[in-house]
């Protein structure tokens, strides 16, 4: 399948919470071309290679979201952000709620013409979802329910593209693409394709399925901040520049050595993203799984990140697909 449309097909679903939709098709995805087992809400693809020795890639397959806190007797909801979210973006937004039946709620905004001056909110339980249900919301809604952005992907110009839940759909696509490409090959190490849960609400579904795989050396896929306005270019990577490979004091050096060797000799694109401590990725967890697993990170630059409007190139997937397909025929650092 091509990678644009795994990430549509996985941007059009949800899964946050017990919310299963997006970790059911990417696990039946997965299916075609490992052995997979649920570990927590996480999922793992395992396929044999000739070392006893195991390569984890993995992309979270979970999404910021709401929870709903209170329903007033005017069927308004109160929600609470489950995950980073930026409440900027929220009035007028229209959402889904999933509650006893999915329905469509939009934030509440008020006209320019009665706001006195402008408003601005620091707190997203002052912003309330009209449900149109009335005293009848309690039925259908409850305490507890979760709720999402409702953004359809759509193509922008060229390869550029967006959507919701990109972060880390995009790091998911990359995953199922390379277990696609890879299948039937012989592989030198084995590798661990991990769809972890919970990146969102802290690390939490990388942590015990990173215990479970016991991997000797790990690439966490996600997105990073990508180049736009008001973004310093010190702070962010370029969209279309490629893959992003990481070097931080948390990550493995030789690792991310090997991944700029792959790139120049196969004339893969791909920039480096240097950070001064922890990545803010499920590598900072995965890295001292057990007694310590040798880690890096590959990510795709994004704009607007955790906004149902997220912006990619398709271009930088492929290159992240590319240089992973590259580094696991090469063995990882298994020979370094």
């Amino acid at each position: 399948m091509d990678i644009s449309e795994l990430l549509f097909e996985l941007s059009k679903r949800d899964c946050i919470g017990n919310v299963r939709e997006a970790a059911d098709y990417a696990e039946e995805q997965l299916s075609r071309y490992a052995d997979t087992k649920r570990v927590g809400g996480s999922i793992i693809g395992f396929v044999k290679g000739k070392a006893d020795y195991t390569l984890l890639l993995d992309a979270h397959i979970d999404q910021v979201g709401m929870t709903v806190t209170n329903i007033d007797e005017e069927g308004f909801l109160t929600v609470a952000a489950s995950g980073g979210i930026d409440i900027r973006a929220l009035p007028s937004r229209t959402v889904t709620v999933h509650g006893k039946e999915k329905i469509t709620a939009v934030f509440c905004s008020t006209p320019p013409h009665l706001a006195s001056g402008e408003t601005e909110y620091d707190d997203i339980s002052k912003i309330k979802l009209d449900t149109m249900l009335g005293s009848k919301a309690s039925e259908t809604v409850s305490l507890g329910d979760y709720v999402t952005f409702q953004a359809k992907p759509c193509l922008l110009s060229g390869d550029a593209v967006t959507g919701r839940s990109f972060d880390d759909r995009a790091g998911v696509a990359c995953l199922l693409k390379i277990a696609e490409e890879l299948s039937g090959a012989e592989l030198p190490v084995n590798v661990a394709f991990l769809l972890s849960d919970g990146e969102e609400l802290g690390m939490r579904g990388a942590v015990t399925a990173a215990f479970n795989a016991e991997p000797n050396e790990a690439v966490a896929v996600d997105v990073s901040f990508g180049n736009g306005i008001g973004i310093s270019p010190e702070e962010c990577g370029k969209l279309g520049a490629g893959a992003m490979i990481g070097f931080a004091p948390t990550l493995d050096s030789g690792i991310s050595a090997r991944l700029v060797l792959l790139a120049e000799n196969n004339g893969i694109k791909y920039q480096t993203e240097v950070m001064g401590g922890r990545t803010g990725t499920n590598a900072d967890v995965i890295s001292v799984s057990r007694s310590g697993v040798k880690t890096c990170t590959v990510s795709v630059p994004l704009r607007n990140m955790h906004t149902e409007a997220e912006v990619l190139r398709i271009s930088d997937l492929n290159s992240v697909c590319d240089l992973l397909i590259k580094y696991i025929l090469s063995g990882g650092v298994f020979n370094a």
